[in-house]
């Protein structure tokens, strides 16, 4: 399948994997499968001669043709199955004239290109359940591991309240996990069989339509739909959908991380390498390389998965343009979709954390961060309002006189009246102001492990 990322520059956006399920021999020898299928299932349905089988299958090989010569002629033709039913009759009769006459016998050039797209796509799923799988485990094992270690949580990029690092480790498995699952529903319930004839009618075969679409989907192992979806493309913009979610959800991972490895925080980084994240002139450089390709990713697949759901407008039976611009789009989508999750993979695995720069951050307010605790503790003896006010301004004191709000608290007979001193101070240890975060992250690990 033709898409927009050129080879020089695929290796950045995408995964090994994904490129071989994406290359233009794959997609077109998927073309060949769904026609080789066609001539066993007609044949087993008594449309066609058994004997027209086994050439058709012998010439169903890419790389018995020249792509470049396909691709040309497809422009010309409107797609590329019609010139490949050209280029396979032709092939056929070479070794039996008999059998060729019986090449893509009742189908239409959209049945075979939409049902290699649910092969190319079910073959782009089983290649992103792996790395899926790598990520959701390393990230798993670090929430684990940090379960005890402090940082800051931060809302509107300012620093919140204290938190176990370990709790947004487990909430990016557990989005991943989520990510999973709609791969795996998307795999079961969104691909099905293309194969309705000229207008979806099968009137081709005529009463044996039905017993033919039985068998070809058996053949693939694909789904068999209660009727053929030629102009309904809800089926393709689900899996799209769900590669833009995925793709998003590594993008948020990525941004944090990003965030995360500035030199004015410097708490977590990606795993280091000889020539990972170097400038070409500032030898000290070490930039967050991964996290900018799950970025990238992350810019490009929202409008790819747009275009998908724009082509979902078709024209009666059979679309003329929307129908087209899927073909670039969607394994263009899958690319970088597989990209973003393999640079997120490898930052599950490798993430290094510095937990002492985590606790001088959380600690570089002055005890602000602890604020909330204390308006809370004193909510109990003076009322919300009251106490908000109250700790509201010695903030804003404790920020002006640079000091530390414990002692600017500690010094307000309005607090000391209800904290003693070490109520006070207990209020000021990160530690325990977690409210039931360690539950949190037995529960987001626990449903993984139940989901695995």
């Amino acid at each position: 399948m033709t898409t927009s990322l050129s080879p020089l520059l695929a290796p950045m956006l995408s995964s090994a994997a994904m490129r071989a399920v994406c290359d233009d021999a794959a997609f077109l020898q998927h073309m060949l499968d769904v026609e080789a299928a066609l001539a066993r299932a007609e044949a087993a349905a008594g449309v066609i001669p058994n004997a027209a089988t086994g050439p058709i299958r012998d010439a169903c090989r890419a790389g018995r043709y020249d792509i470049a010569a396909l691709a040309q002629a497809a422009t010309r033709a409107g797609n590329l199955a019609i010139p490949l039913v050209k280029a396979l009759t032709a092939e056929v009769a070479k070794a039996d004239a008999e059998a060729a006459r019986y090449v893509h016998w009742g189908a239409t050039s959209q049945d075979i290109i939409d049902t290699a797209t649910m092969l190319t796509l079910r073959a782009g799923i089983d290649a992103l359940l792996p790395a899926l799988d790598r990520a959701i485990a390393g990230f798993a094992a670090q929430a684990d591991r940090h379960r005890a270690t402090l940082t800051v949580a931060r809302t509107w990029l300012q620093h919140a309240l204290p938190m176990p690092f370990g709790l947004k480790l487990a909430e990016y498995a557990a989005a991943l996990h989520r990510a999973r699952n709609r791969l795996k529903a998307a795999r079961t319930s969104a691909l099905a069989l293309q194969f309705g004839g000229a207008a979806g009618t099968l009137a081709a075969l005529g009463g044996d339509g039905l017993k033919v679409a039985e068998g070809l989907a058996r053949e693939l192992d694909l789904p068999l739909p209660d009727a053929p979806w030629h102009s309904h493309r809800d089926r393709i913009a689900d899996v799209a959908a769900v590669l833009a979610i995925l793709t998003g959800t590594c993008g948020k991972i990525a941004r944090d991380v990003s965030l995360l490895m500035q030199t004015d925080v410097g708490e977590a980084f990606e795993p280091a390498g000889p020539g990972r994240g170097g400038s070409s002139t500032m030898p000290h450089k070490r930039n967050p390389v991964a996290s900018a390709a799950a970025l990238a990713a992350a810019t490009m697949a929202p409008n790819l998965a747009a275009t998908i759901f724009a082509a979902q407008v078709q024209e009666h039976e059979r679309s003329a343009g929307p129908w087209h611009a899927e073909w670039p789009t969607l394994p263009t989508l899958m690319l970088v979709a597989s990209g973003a999750l393999a640079a997120v993979a490898d930052l599950a695995e490798g993430l290094e954390v510095d937990a002492t720069r985590m606790r001088t951050n959380l600690d570089a307010t002055g005890g602000l961060v602890m604020a909330e605790a204390v308006t809370m503790a004193l909510a109990d003896r003076i009322g919300k309002s009251d106490a908000h006010r109250l700790v509201e301004d010695a903030a804003r004191r404790a920020v002006a006189d640079g000091r530390h709000l414990r002692d600017v608290l500690a010094a307000d007979p309005r607090v000391t009246g209800h904290l003693d001193t070490d109520r006070l101070a207990a209020l000021f240890d990160p530690a325990g102001y977690q409210g039931v975060a360690q539950a949190l992250i037995d529960r987001l690990l626990a449903a993984i492990d139940d989901g695995r």
